[in-house]
């Protein structure tokens, strides 16, 4: 299977996971996000960023491959609306850091599906790199991505 990640040029080659809070991990939790498409990648890296941080950096596009026979957990988005509605919300990373953090634990997976909260119909794909098959990934390609200043008016 393929997953994208769009980062700074210079960590486009690393699975690194520098263990910054997000929507899937509190701080100090290492977990990698990627996405199911290019286009949710993307969308996902606008949602995070301001115009001007997109403007500043360099990025290229990632496209990452993980053996099909590799377990893949999944957190449904029923699951997800019935622990709360407002699940995408900011305010409510706590719910989501507590599934994450705790999947980051057990390593009973070294993928997770997860629904993304801009297009909750697509997914991503978080990676734990302290898990035995992480090994098992690769990155395929490395393409420079331009984000189009039509997508953010203070680009």
């Amino acid at each position: 299977m393929l997953v994208y990640r769009i980062t700074q040029t210079k960590f486009a080659s690393l699975l690194f996971a520098p263990g910054f809070a997000g929507r899937w991990n509190s701080e100090n939790e290492r977990m990698i996000y990627t996405a199911g498409s290019a286009s949710l990648a993307c969308l996902e890296v606008l949602a995070h960023k301001s115009g001007s941080a997109l403007n500043s950096g360099k990025f290229s596009m990632a496209m990452i491959e993980f053996p099909e026979d590799l377990v893949v957990e999944e957190i449904k988005l029923s699951g997800l609306q019935r622990l709360n509605a407002e699940w995408f919300k900011v305010l409510h990373y706590p719910i989501t850091q507590k599934l994450g953090n705790k999947w980051l634990s057990e390593t009973s997976s070294m993928i997770l599906k997860v629904p993304s909260a801009i297009v909750d119909r697509e997914y991503n794909y978080l990676l734990n790199p302290a898990h035995p098959d992480f090994s098992k990934i690769k990155v395929l390609d490395i393409t420079a991505f331009n984000f189009d200043s039509r997508l953010k008016l203070d680009i």
